[in-house]
């Protein structure tokens, strides 16, 4: 891949002709425990006025992916305290995951459950291009004092270089490997790999790159994949990484969201007309999959979410004619029971933001709805 340089601050002052001279040819950070409940920069400064930080492994920022034949296999579930998923999608430890959603669709507000909820030994979450105004509020609103004790959080606001928003994705990332690397669980939130293809293309347009399809150079492409390979399991630890990919309305099918689909190991789909309709988390069940769900649940388990997918199915397929009133109550068997426990599934997948479900509860609530 084609190297492109550009530099991580505003350069005023400076001018074609102007000497330049190299001091630091790869980026690197201190990373240590001391970190948790911290909030840096894309260079691993603090930036929440606490005090330095002090020792530290010195780690680059930029490093190659684990060895696909180093990499242990994805065999133990991953609670999240999250009913929907744990049950209907769920997810492994190590396992790379995309949520796609649209603006407003309660993205962050998942992401925050999903800090507090899981059951991993560190939370390292990075902000890439977001609104300095949105910063705080995940941080004090969605991730909250029992979520932040255990998060490192690398911020990278929409108004900075596309340098320094990149660079914030590979430091977050640099950070979980490292923990990883002592033997530790961690899972690795980024919003948004979007904003990171964004910056990506910005640069490589610059350089004179020859735009593809909707604009993006092919090096967004490998930027990518190279970014998520680094993270999943390792001889020593785990990287489970969720990633969100924003998209317009509910249309998955632009470029980043077809590319990055092919990288990752499940999808999680915010749909915008749940969250219109007051059900959060607004997850598109049928939409979403889990690629691993089949090989980390037992077989009475496996039957009880596919059992209930199905039900769900069928009531999706005749959405339209139970809701203009063509149905005529009796005529399917089949059809009569989806809608009666539409009602039952929607109640059981919606969830506050402050409820964490534990593993085995969700999974004795989900078996009652088949037993009615």
């Amino acid at each position: 891949m084609e190297e492109h340089f550009a530099a991580f601050d505003a350069l005023e002052g400076v001018r074609a002709g102007d000497r330049v001279e190299l001091v630091q040819s790869c980026r690197s950070i201190k990373v240590s425990e001391e970190l948790c409940g911290r909030v840096l920069d894309a260079t691993g400064v603090p930036i929440d006025a606490g005090v330095p930080i002090g020792a530290g492994k010195r780690v680059f920022c930029d490093a190659p992916a684990v060895s696909p034949l180093s990499r242990q296999p994805i065999r133990s579930p991953l609670p999240t305290g999250v009913r929907a998923i744990d049950t209907l999608m769920s997810l492994g430890q190590g396992q790379r995951v995309g949520v796609f959603s649209a603006a407003g669709v309660g993205k962050s507000t998942l992401l925050g459950m999903l800090a507090r909820g899981t059951q991993a030994d560190f939370v390292v979450i990075g902000l890439i291009g977001e609104r300095g105004r949105e910063v705080r509020d995940f941080l004090e609103n969605d991730l909250g004092n029992e979520g932040r004790a255990k998060s490192i959080t690398v911020v990278a606001t929409s108004d900075q270089p596309a340098p320094k928003r990149i660079l914030a994705a590979k430091t977050a990332t640099a950070i979980a490997e490292t923990l990883r690397d002592q033997g530790k669980s961690v899972l690795l939130l980024m919003d948004s790999l979007t904003r990171f293809a964004t910056a990506q293309r910005e640069i490589g347009l610059a350089a004179g790159e020859a735009p593809t399809t909707r604009g993006y150079p092919t090096s967004v492409f490998s930027s990518l994949s190279h970014l998520v390979e680094r993270a999943g399991n390792s001889a020593r630890g785990s990287i489970t990484a969720i990633y969100t990919i924003l998209v317009e309305g509910d249309d998955n099918n632009e470029p980043i969201s077809d590319a990055v689909r092919g990288f990752l190991d499940g999808h999680i789909v915010l749909s915008k007309s749940l969250a219109d309709g007051g059900h959060y988390p607004a997850i598109d069940v049928l939409r979403s999959l889990s690629r691993l769900q089949q090989q980390l649940l037992d077989q009475n388990q496996t039957s009880v979410a596919t059992e209930v997918r199905k039900w769900m199915a069928i009531y999706d397929e005749h959405r339209e004619l139970i809701q203009i009133g063509a149905y005529r109550p009796g005529s399917n068997p089949q059809i009569d029971r989806a809608i009666a426990i539409k009602p039952t599934i929607d109640g059981f997948l919606k969830q506050s933001r402050n409820d964490i479900v534990e593993w085995n509860d969700a999974w004795e609530k989900i078996g009652h709805l088949i037993i009615r």
